[in-house]
Protein backbone atom coordinates (compact mmCIF):
# COMPACT_ATOMS: atom_id res chain seq x y z
CA UNK A 1 0.00 0.00 0.00
CA UNK A 2 1.27 3.49 -0.89
CA UNK A 3 0.41 7.03 0.15
CA UNK A 4 -1.63 7.33 -3.05
CA UNK A 5 -3.77 4.40 -1.91
CA UNK A 6 -4.34 6.15 1.43
CA UNK A 7 -5.35 9.34 -0.39
CA UNK A 8 -7.85 7.40 -2.50
CA UNK A 9 -9.34 5.72 0.59
CA UNK A 10 -9.94 8.97 2.49
CA UNK A 11 -11.16 10.98 -0.49
CA UNK A 12 -14.83 10.44 0.41
CA UNK A 13 -14.42 11.22 4.13
CA UNK A 14 -15.45 8.98 7.05
CA UNK A 15 -18.28 6.54 6.48
CA UNK A 16 -19.77 3.23 7.64
CA UNK A 17 -16.59 1.51 6.40
CA UNK A 18 -13.93 4.15 7.10
CA UNK A 19 -12.73 5.69 10.37
CA UNK A 20 -9.86 8.18 10.68
CA UNK A 21 -7.81 8.92 13.80
CA UNK A 22 -5.11 11.56 14.14
CA UNK A 23 -2.73 9.41 16.22
CA UNK A 24 -2.61 6.22 18.25
CA UNK A 25 -3.35 8.42 21.24
CA UNK A 26 -6.94 7.55 20.22
CA UNK A 27 -6.13 3.83 20.18
CA UNK A 28 -8.93 2.89 22.61
CA UNK A 29 -11.61 4.63 20.54
CA UNK A 30 -10.04 3.09 17.47
CA UNK A 31 -10.51 -0.40 18.90
CA UNK A 32 -14.17 0.35 19.56
CA UNK A 33 -14.42 1.09 15.85
CA UNK A 34 -12.43 -2.03 14.96
CA UNK A 35 -14.90 -4.13 16.97
CA UNK A 36 -17.81 -2.36 15.23
CA UNK A 37 -16.31 -3.06 11.80
CA UNK A 38 -15.95 -6.75 12.69
CA UNK A 39 -19.62 -6.83 13.76
CA UNK A 40 -20.96 -4.96 10.74
CA UNK A 41 -19.68 -4.71 7.16
CA UNK A 42 -15.96 -4.39 7.85
CA UNK A 43 -13.87 -1.35 6.98
CA UNK A 44 -10.65 0.61 7.23
CA UNK A 45 -9.26 2.08 10.46
CA UNK A 46 -6.46 4.57 9.72
CA UNK A 47 -4.22 6.41 12.20
CA UNK A 48 -2.25 9.47 11.05
CA UNK A 49 -4.98 11.42 9.22
CA UNK A 50 -6.79 14.48 10.64
CA UNK A 51 -10.52 13.58 10.41
CA UNK A 52 -11.79 17.10 9.67
CA UNK A 53 -9.15 18.42 7.26
CA UNK A 54 -8.25 14.97 5.88
CA UNK A 55 -4.61 16.08 6.06
CA UNK A 56 -2.20 13.13 6.05
CA UNK A 57 0.31 13.72 8.82
CA UNK A 58 1.34 10.30 10.04
CA UNK A 59 3.22 9.76 13.30
CA UNK A 60 6.43 8.35 14.67
CA UNK A 61 6.23 4.57 15.12
CA UNK A 62 8.40 3.25 17.93
CA UNK A 63 8.67 -0.12 19.63
CA UNK A 64 6.36 1.25 22.33
CA UNK A 65 3.83 2.19 19.63
CA UNK A 66 3.88 -1.33 18.21
CA UNK A 67 3.54 -2.84 21.71
CA UNK A 68 0.54 -0.61 22.50
CA UNK A 69 -1.12 -1.63 19.23
CA UNK A 70 -0.58 -5.32 19.96
CA UNK A 71 -2.01 -4.95 23.47
CA UNK A 72 -5.04 -3.08 22.12
CA UNK A 73 -5.74 -5.73 19.47
CA UNK A 74 -5.51 -8.39 22.19
CA UNK A 75 -8.63 -6.81 23.73
CA UNK A 76 -10.72 -8.13 20.83
CA UNK A 77 -12.61 -11.34 21.53
CA UNK A 78 -12.55 -13.75 19.76
CA UNK A 79 -8.92 -13.19 18.87
CA UNK A 80 -8.38 -11.46 15.54
CA UNK A 81 -5.00 -11.69 13.83
CA UNK A 82 -4.39 -8.57 11.75
CA UNK A 83 -0.97 -7.10 10.93
CA UNK A 84 -0.78 -3.28 10.81
CA UNK A 85 0.05 -1.70 7.46
CA UNK A 86 2.72 1.03 7.79
CA UNK A 87 2.88 3.63 4.99
CA UNK A 88 5.57 6.32 4.77
CA UNK A 89 4.42 9.95 4.54
CA UNK A 90 6.72 11.79 2.06
CA UNK A 91 5.83 15.26 3.40
CA UNK A 92 6.80 14.24 6.94
CA UNK A 93 10.00 12.17 6.80
CA UNK A 94 10.07 9.48 9.47
CA UNK A 95 6.29 9.58 9.97
CA UNK A 96 4.05 6.71 9.01
CA UNK A 97 0.32 6.17 8.49
CA UNK A 98 -0.94 3.07 10.32
CA UNK A 99 -3.81 1.28 8.53
CA UNK A 100 -5.92 -1.76 9.38
CA UNK A 101 -8.56 -3.46 7.27
CA UNK A 102 -11.16 -5.49 9.22
CA UNK A 103 -13.43 -8.09 7.65
CA UNK A 104 -17.20 -7.84 8.13
CA UNK A 105 -19.49 -10.10 10.14
CA UNK A 106 -21.01 -13.17 8.48
CA UNK A 107 -24.09 -15.04 9.57
CA UNK A 108 -23.07 -17.71 12.06
CA UNK A 109 -19.95 -15.88 13.25
CA UNK A 110 -19.61 -15.17 16.95
CA UNK A 111 -20.08 -11.45 17.63
CA UNK A 112 -16.89 -9.59 18.57
CA UNK A 113 -16.32 -7.67 21.78
CA UNK A 114 -13.62 -5.26 22.87
CA UNK A 115 -12.77 -5.69 26.53
CA UNK A 116 -16.10 -7.38 27.13
CA UNK A 117 -18.36 -5.00 25.20
CA UNK A 118 -19.77 -5.51 21.70
CA UNK A 119 -19.90 -2.61 19.25
CA UNK A 120 -21.47 -2.12 15.83
CA UNK A 121 -21.83 0.58 13.19
CA UNK A 122 -24.86 2.74 12.48
CA UNK A 123 -23.80 4.66 9.36
CA UNK A 124 -20.55 6.39 10.41
CA UNK A 125 -21.26 6.18 14.16
CA UNK A 126 -19.92 3.49 16.50
CA UNK A 127 -22.43 2.27 19.09
CA UNK A 128 -22.63 -0.39 21.77
CA UNK A 129 -24.57 -3.33 20.29
CA UNK A 130 -28.08 -3.79 21.76
CA UNK A 131 -28.44 -6.80 24.02
CA UNK A 132 -31.10 -8.49 21.89
CA UNK A 133 -28.91 -8.22 18.76
CA UNK A 134 -25.92 -9.67 20.62
CA UNK A 135 -28.00 -12.51 22.10
CA UNK A 136 -29.47 -13.35 18.70
CA UNK A 137 -26.00 -13.59 17.14
CA UNK A 138 -24.77 -15.76 19.99
CA UNK A 139 -27.81 -17.98 19.52
CA UNK A 140 -27.15 -18.35 15.81
CA UNK A 141 -23.47 -19.06 16.48
CA UNK A 142 -24.13 -21.68 19.17
CA UNK A 143 -27.78 -22.67 18.75
CA UNK A 144 -27.70 -25.76 20.96
CA UNK A 145 -25.93 -24.07 23.86
CA UNK A 146 -28.10 -20.99 24.13
CA UNK A 147 -31.46 -21.79 22.54
CA UNK A 148 -34.61 -21.67 24.65
CA UNK A 149 -35.68 -25.15 23.56
CA UNK A 150 -32.44 -26.70 24.87
CA UNK A 151 -32.71 -25.32 28.42
CA UNK A 152 -34.07 -27.50 31.26
CA UNK A 153 -37.85 -27.18 31.60
CA UNK A 154 -39.10 -25.07 34.48
CA UNK A 155 -41.24 -27.06 36.89
CA UNK A 156 -41.89 -29.87 34.40
CA UNK A 157 -40.86 -33.48 35.01
CA UNK A 158 -41.19 -36.67 32.97
CA UNK A 159 -44.43 -37.45 34.82
CA UNK A 160 -45.94 -34.26 33.36
CA UNK A 161 -45.34 -35.36 29.77
CA UNK A 162 -48.24 -36.87 27.85
CA UNK A 163 -47.01 -40.39 27.20
CA UNK A 164 -49.89 -41.15 24.83
CA UNK A 165 -48.86 -38.21 22.66
CA UNK A 166 -45.23 -39.33 22.67
CA UNK A 167 -46.15 -42.93 21.82
CA UNK A 168 -48.46 -41.65 19.10
CA UNK A 169 -45.58 -39.69 17.56
CA UNK A 170 -43.33 -42.73 17.77
CA UNK A 171 -45.96 -44.90 16.05
CA UNK A 172 -46.37 -42.34 13.27
CA UNK A 173 -42.62 -42.20 12.83
CA UNK A 174 -42.34 -45.98 12.64
CA UNK A 175 -45.19 -46.16 10.11
CA UNK A 176 -43.53 -43.40 8.09
CA UNK A 177 -40.16 -45.17 8.12
CA UNK A 178 -38.41 -42.40 10.06
CA UNK A 179 -38.08 -44.17 13.40
CA UNK A 180 -36.86 -47.76 13.91
CA UNK A 181 -39.52 -50.21 15.09
CA UNK A 182 -37.45 -50.90 18.21
CA UNK A 183 -38.51 -47.47 19.52
CA UNK A 184 -42.00 -48.85 20.15
CA UNK A 185 -40.69 -50.94 23.05
CA UNK A 186 -37.80 -48.73 24.14
CA UNK A 187 -38.18 -46.46 27.21
CA UNK A 188 -39.74 -43.15 26.21
CA UNK A 189 -36.95 -41.31 28.01
CA UNK A 190 -34.42 -42.89 25.63
CA UNK A 191 -36.32 -41.70 22.57
CA UNK A 192 -36.61 -38.17 23.97
CA UNK A 193 -32.89 -38.18 24.64
CA UNK A 194 -32.20 -39.18 21.04
CA UNK A 195 -34.41 -36.31 19.92
CA UNK A 196 -32.33 -34.01 22.18
CA UNK A 197 -35.39 -33.18 24.25
CA UNK A 198 -33.65 -33.92 27.55
CA UNK A 199 -30.64 -32.36 29.25
CA UNK A 200 -28.89 -33.85 32.26
CA UNK A 201 -31.70 -36.38 32.56
CA UNK A 202 -34.59 -33.88 32.70
CA UNK A 203 -37.00 -32.65 30.00
CA UNK A 204 -36.10 -29.51 28.10
CA UNK A 205 -38.32 -26.55 27.27
CA UNK A 206 -38.72 -28.13 23.84
CA UNK A 207 -40.08 -31.34 25.39
CA UNK A 208 -42.47 -29.29 27.54
CA UNK A 209 -43.74 -27.37 24.53
CA UNK A 210 -44.36 -30.52 22.54
CA UNK A 211 -45.74 -32.89 25.18
CA UNK A 212 -46.29 -31.42 28.64
CA UNK A 213 -49.72 -31.57 30.28
CA UNK A 214 -48.39 -29.10 32.86
CA UNK A 215 -48.14 -25.80 30.99
CA UNK A 216 -48.61 -23.44 33.92
CA UNK A 217 -44.90 -22.54 34.21
CA UNK A 218 -45.21 -21.19 30.65
CA UNK A 219 -47.52 -18.22 30.20
CA UNK A 220 -46.96 -18.16 26.44
CA UNK A 221 -48.16 -21.70 25.63
CA UNK A 222 -51.27 -20.06 24.27
CA UNK A 223 -53.10 -19.37 21.03
CA UNK A 224 -55.29 -16.30 20.46
CA UNK A 225 -58.28 -16.99 18.24
CA UNK A 226 -60.65 -14.37 16.86
CA UNK A 227 -63.35 -14.09 14.21
CA UNK A 228 -63.70 -10.42 13.35
CA UNK A 229 -66.69 -8.72 11.79
CA UNK A 230 -65.63 -7.24 8.47
CA UNK A 231 -62.02 -6.79 7.39
CA UNK A 232 -60.53 -5.04 10.42
CA UNK A 233 -60.22 -5.55 14.19
CA UNK A 234 -62.85 -3.05 15.31
CA UNK A 235 -65.44 -5.68 16.26
CA UNK A 236 -65.27 -9.43 16.76
CA UNK A 237 -67.88 -12.16 16.56
CA UNK A 238 -65.88 -14.80 18.45
CA UNK A 239 -62.87 -14.30 20.69
CA UNK A 240 -61.11 -17.23 22.39
CA UNK A 241 -57.80 -18.16 23.94
CA UNK A 242 -56.53 -21.74 23.92
CA UNK A 243 -53.65 -23.05 25.99
CA UNK A 244 -51.67 -26.27 26.08
CA UNK A 245 -48.79 -28.03 24.42
CA UNK A 246 -48.03 -28.17 20.69
CA UNK A 247 -50.72 -30.72 19.88
CA UNK A 248 -53.37 -29.08 22.09
CA UNK A 249 -52.81 -25.75 20.32
CA UNK A 250 -52.77 -27.38 16.89
CA UNK A 251 -56.10 -29.08 17.59
CA UNK A 252 -57.64 -25.91 19.01
CA UNK A 253 -56.49 -23.81 16.08
CA UNK A 254 -57.80 -26.21 13.45
CA UNK A 255 -61.14 -26.60 15.28
CA UNK A 256 -61.53 -22.81 15.30
CA UNK A 257 -60.83 -22.61 11.57
CA UNK A 258 -63.36 -25.36 10.86
CA UNK A 259 -65.88 -23.46 12.95
CA UNK A 260 -65.55 -20.16 11.10
CA UNK A 261 -64.65 -21.06 7.51
CA UNK A 262 -67.11 -22.20 4.89
CA UNK A 263 -67.31 -25.90 4.17
CA UNK A 264 -68.27 -27.06 0.68
CA UNK A 265 -69.56 -30.50 -0.26
CA UNK A 266 -69.45 -32.18 -3.65
CA UNK A 267 -70.55 -35.51 -5.13
CA UNK A 268 -67.75 -36.87 -7.31
CA UNK A 269 -68.68 -38.50 -10.62
CA UNK A 270 -66.37 -41.44 -10.11
CA UNK A 271 -67.29 -42.66 -6.66
CA UNK A 272 -70.66 -40.95 -6.11
CA UNK A 273 -69.33 -40.17 -2.61
CA UNK A 274 -69.66 -36.79 -0.96
CA UNK A 275 -66.36 -35.03 -0.34
CA UNK A 276 -66.04 -31.99 1.90
CA UNK A 277 -63.45 -29.27 1.99
CA UNK A 278 -62.87 -25.85 3.52
CA UNK A 279 -62.73 -22.76 1.34
CA UNK A 280 -59.00 -22.64 2.23
CA UNK A 281 -57.29 -26.06 1.93
CA UNK A 282 -57.13 -27.83 5.28
CA UNK A 283 -53.64 -29.15 4.55
CA UNK A 284 -52.36 -25.62 3.82
CA UNK A 285 -53.85 -24.16 6.99
CA UNK A 286 -52.54 -27.06 9.07
CA UNK A 287 -49.03 -26.77 7.59
CA UNK A 288 -48.99 -23.02 8.24
CA UNK A 289 -50.10 -23.48 11.86
CA UNK A 290 -47.57 -26.27 12.44
CA UNK A 291 -44.84 -24.00 11.08
CA UNK A 292 -45.93 -21.19 13.38
CA UNK A 293 -45.88 -23.45 16.44
CA UNK A 294 -42.63 -25.20 15.53
CA UNK A 295 -40.59 -22.18 14.44
CA UNK A 296 -41.77 -19.34 16.69
CA UNK A 297 -39.42 -17.64 19.14
CA UNK A 298 -40.71 -19.24 22.32
CA UNK A 299 -38.26 -17.26 24.41
CA UNK A 300 -40.43 -14.18 23.77
CA UNK A 301 -42.72 -15.00 26.68
CA UNK A 302 -44.90 -11.89 26.37
CA UNK A 303 -46.06 -12.67 22.81
CA UNK A 304 -48.61 -15.16 21.50
CA UNK A 305 -49.36 -16.87 18.19
CA UNK A 306 -52.72 -15.76 16.82
CA UNK A 307 -55.28 -16.82 14.23
CA UNK A 308 -57.53 -14.05 12.93
CA UNK A 309 -60.44 -14.79 10.61
CA UNK A 310 -61.85 -11.80 8.69
CA UNK A 311 -64.52 -11.61 6.03
CA UNK A 312 -61.90 -11.54 3.28
CA UNK A 313 -58.88 -13.39 4.72
CA UNK A 314 -57.30 -15.60 7.37
CA UNK A 315 -54.09 -14.47 9.07
CA UNK A 316 -51.77 -16.61 11.19
CA UNK A 317 -49.27 -14.45 13.11
CA UNK A 318 -46.14 -15.99 14.58
CA UNK A 319 -43.82 -14.13 17.02
CA UNK A 320 -40.53 -14.75 15.27
CA UNK A 321 -38.27 -14.00 12.35
CA UNK A 322 -37.87 -15.21 8.82
CA UNK A 323 -35.06 -17.73 8.31
CA UNK A 324 -31.60 -16.42 7.38
CA UNK A 325 -31.21 -15.30 3.76
CA UNK A 326 -34.98 -15.53 3.22
CA UNK A 327 -37.29 -12.54 2.82
CA UNK A 328 -41.04 -12.22 2.40
CA UNK A 329 -40.37 -11.70 -1.31
CA UNK A 330 -38.17 -14.80 -1.75
CA UNK A 331 -39.85 -17.23 0.68
CA UNK A 332 -41.76 -18.92 -2.15
CA UNK A 333 -38.51 -19.73 -3.97
CA UNK A 334 -36.81 -23.07 -3.41
CA UNK A 335 -34.69 -22.91 -0.25
CA UNK A 336 -33.02 -25.04 2.37
CA UNK A 337 -34.52 -25.77 5.78
CA UNK A 338 -33.59 -23.30 8.54
CA UNK A 339 -35.57 -24.42 11.62
CA UNK A 340 -35.49 -21.90 14.47
CA UNK A 341 -36.05 -24.64 17.06
CA UNK A 342 -33.89 -27.42 15.67
CA UNK A 343 -34.61 -30.10 18.27
CA UNK A 344 -38.36 -29.61 18.18
CA UNK A 345 -38.29 -29.60 14.39
CA UNK A 346 -36.24 -32.81 14.44
CA UNK A 347 -38.79 -34.55 16.69
CA UNK A 348 -41.67 -33.35 14.52
CA UNK A 349 -39.85 -34.52 11.40
CA UNK A 350 -39.26 -37.96 12.90
CA UNK A 351 -42.96 -38.23 13.72
CA UNK A 352 -43.94 -37.03 10.19
CA UNK A 353 -45.55 -33.77 11.36
CA UNK A 354 -42.85 -31.76 9.58
CA UNK A 355 -40.79 -32.26 6.46
CA UNK A 356 -37.14 -31.31 6.11
CA UNK A 357 -35.50 -29.53 3.18
CA UNK A 358 -37.68 -26.43 3.52
CA UNK A 359 -40.59 -27.92 1.56
CA UNK A 360 -43.42 -26.69 3.80
CA UNK A 361 -43.99 -23.44 1.91
CA UNK A 362 -44.12 -25.30 -1.40
CA UNK A 363 -46.71 -27.76 -0.05
CA UNK A 364 -48.89 -24.89 1.17
CA UNK A 365 -48.76 -23.25 -2.25
CA UNK A 366 -49.43 -26.50 -4.10
CA UNK A 367 -52.45 -27.29 -1.90
CA UNK A 368 -53.93 -23.88 -2.72
CA UNK A 369 -53.26 -24.31 -6.44
CA UNK A 370 -54.88 -27.75 -6.51
CA UNK A 371 -58.04 -26.31 -4.98
CA UNK A 372 -58.03 -23.23 -7.22
CA UNK A 373 -57.41 -20.88 -4.28
CA UNK A 374 -55.18 -17.82 -4.47
CA UNK A 375 -51.66 -18.39 -3.13
CA UNK A 376 -51.05 -17.06 0.39
CA UNK A 377 -48.66 -14.21 1.08
CA UNK A 378 -46.02 -13.77 3.78
CA UNK A 379 -44.75 -10.64 5.52
CA UNK A 380 -42.62 -9.72 8.53
CA UNK A 381 -43.18 -6.52 10.51
CA UNK A 382 -40.08 -6.82 12.69
CA UNK A 383 -41.84 -8.75 15.45
CA UNK A 384 -44.27 -11.17 13.80
CA UNK A 385 -44.25 -13.32 10.68
CA UNK A 386 -47.67 -13.29 9.01
CA UNK A 387 -49.09 -15.75 6.51
CA UNK A 388 -52.31 -14.54 4.91
CA UNK A 389 -54.83 -16.70 3.03
CA UNK A 390 -57.47 -14.98 0.91
CA UNK A 391 -60.94 -16.36 1.58
CA UNK A 392 -62.84 -17.81 -1.34
CA UNK A 393 -66.23 -16.47 -2.41
CA UNK A 394 -69.37 -18.27 -3.58
CA UNK A 395 -68.37 -17.45 -7.13
CA UNK A 396 -65.01 -19.13 -6.65
CA UNK A 397 -66.68 -22.35 -5.53
CA UNK A 398 -69.14 -22.25 -8.41
CA UNK A 399 -66.33 -21.69 -10.89
CA UNK A 400 -64.55 -24.81 -9.67
CA UNK A 401 -67.53 -27.14 -10.24
CA UNK A 402 -66.66 -28.19 -13.76
CA UNK A 403 -62.99 -28.65 -12.94
CA UNK A 404 -63.81 -30.94 -10.01
CA UNK A 405 -66.45 -32.87 -11.92
CA UNK A 406 -69.07 -32.87 -9.20
CA UNK A 407 -72.12 -31.28 -7.69
CA UNK A 408 -70.99 -28.48 -5.37
CA UNK A 409 -72.96 -26.97 -2.54
CA UNK A 410 -71.74 -24.25 -0.22
CA UNK A 411 -72.67 -24.52 3.41
CA UNK A 412 -72.55 -22.13 6.33
CA UNK A 413 -69.57 -22.18 8.72
CA UNK A 414 -69.37 -25.56 10.42
CA UNK A 415 -67.46 -27.63 12.91
CA UNK A 416 -65.07 -30.31 11.60
CA UNK A 417 -66.47 -33.54 10.16
CA UNK A 418 -67.19 -36.17 12.79
CA UNK A 419 -64.19 -38.22 13.85
CA UNK A 420 -64.49 -42.01 14.03
CA UNK A 421 -64.81 -43.64 17.42
CA UNK A 422 -61.29 -44.97 17.60
CA UNK A 423 -61.51 -47.39 20.55
CA UNK A 424 -64.12 -49.54 22.36
CA UNK A 425 -63.52 -47.37 25.45
CA UNK A 426 -64.50 -44.23 23.57
CA UNK A 427 -67.53 -45.98 22.09
CA UNK A 428 -68.68 -46.98 25.58
CA UNK A 429 -68.11 -43.47 26.92
CA UNK A 430 -70.11 -41.98 24.04
CA UNK A 431 -73.01 -44.38 24.65
CA UNK A 432 -73.16 -43.70 28.39
CA UNK A 433 -72.80 -39.92 28.36
CA UNK A 434 -75.68 -37.50 27.93
CA UNK A 435 -75.77 -33.94 26.64
CA UNK A 436 -75.36 -32.35 30.08
CA UNK A 437 -72.02 -31.67 31.77
CA UNK A 438 -70.71 -34.38 34.09
CA UNK A 439 -67.62 -34.78 36.24
CA UNK A 440 -65.01 -37.33 35.26
CA UNK A 441 -65.86 -39.40 38.33
CA UNK A 442 -69.55 -39.48 37.35
CA UNK A 443 -68.72 -40.60 33.82
CA UNK A 444 -66.31 -43.26 35.11
CA UNK A 445 -69.03 -44.68 37.35
CA UNK A 446 -71.39 -44.90 34.36
CA UNK A 447 -68.71 -46.80 32.44
CA UNK A 448 -67.94 -49.08 35.40
CA UNK A 449 -64.31 -47.90 35.79
CA UNK A 450 -62.82 -47.23 39.22
CA UNK A 451 -59.23 -46.28 38.28
CA UNK A 452 -59.56 -42.57 37.45
CA UNK A 453 -56.01 -42.27 36.13
CA UNK A 454 -56.64 -45.12 33.69
CA UNK A 455 -60.04 -43.67 32.84
CA UNK A 456 -58.52 -40.25 32.06
CA UNK A 457 -55.85 -41.73 29.80
CA UNK A 458 -57.93 -44.41 28.02
CA UNK A 459 -61.37 -42.79 27.84
CA UNK A 460 -61.29 -39.01 28.39
CA UNK A 461 -58.08 -38.14 26.54
CA UNK A 462 -58.85 -39.99 23.26
CA UNK A 463 -62.47 -38.76 23.33
CA UNK A 464 -61.25 -35.17 23.69
CA UNK A 465 -58.75 -35.69 20.88
CA UNK A 466 -61.51 -37.01 18.61
CA UNK A 467 -63.69 -34.06 19.69
CA UNK A 468 -66.45 -36.43 20.80
CA UNK A 469 -66.57 -34.68 24.19
CA UNK A 470 -65.69 -31.16 25.28
CA UNK A 471 -64.62 -29.48 28.50
CA UNK A 472 -66.69 -27.03 30.50
CA UNK A 473 -63.50 -24.97 30.96
CA UNK A 474 -61.58 -25.55 27.69
CA UNK A 475 -58.89 -22.98 28.46
CA UNK A 476 -58.15 -24.52 31.87
CA UNK A 477 -57.81 -28.31 31.40
CA UNK A 478 -56.96 -28.85 35.08
CA UNK A 479 -59.72 -26.65 36.49
CA UNK A 480 -60.82 -28.09 39.87
CA UNK A 481 -64.47 -27.99 38.76
CA UNK A 482 -63.86 -29.39 35.30
CA UNK A 483 -66.76 -31.22 33.63
CA UNK A 484 -67.41 -32.84 30.25
CA UNK A 485 -70.28 -33.34 27.82
CA UNK A 486 -70.77 -34.75 24.34
CA UNK A 487 -70.19 -32.27 21.53
CA UNK A 488 -72.87 -31.34 19.04
CA UNK A 489 -70.74 -32.97 16.33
Amino acid sequence: MTIDDIMALIASDESRTLELKKTTGELKDGMHTACAFLNTEGGWLIFGVAPKSLKIIGQQVTDDTKREIAQALAGLEPAYDIPPIYVDVPEYPGNKVIAFHFDGWKLGDKPYTFRGRPYYKIESTTKIMPRDMYDERIRIHEPHSYSWESLPARGVSFSDLNRDRILGCIRLGVEGGRIPESALTAPIEDTLAKWKLTVNGVPTNGAAMLFSNNIYPYDNFQLRLARFLGNDKLEFIDNQRAEGNFFDLLDAGMAFLFKHLNLSGKITNRSLMREERLEVPVSALREALINALAHRQWEKANLTISIAVYDDRVEIANPGILPPKITAETIKDSHESYPYNRNMAHALYRSTFLESWGSGIRRIIEACREQGVEEPTWRWDGGFVYVTFKRSTKAAFDASKDHLGGDDTLSTPQVPPKHPLSTPQVELLSEKMGDSYMTMKEIAELCGVKDLKYFRESYIAPALEARIIERLYPNHPKHPKQKYRKTKA
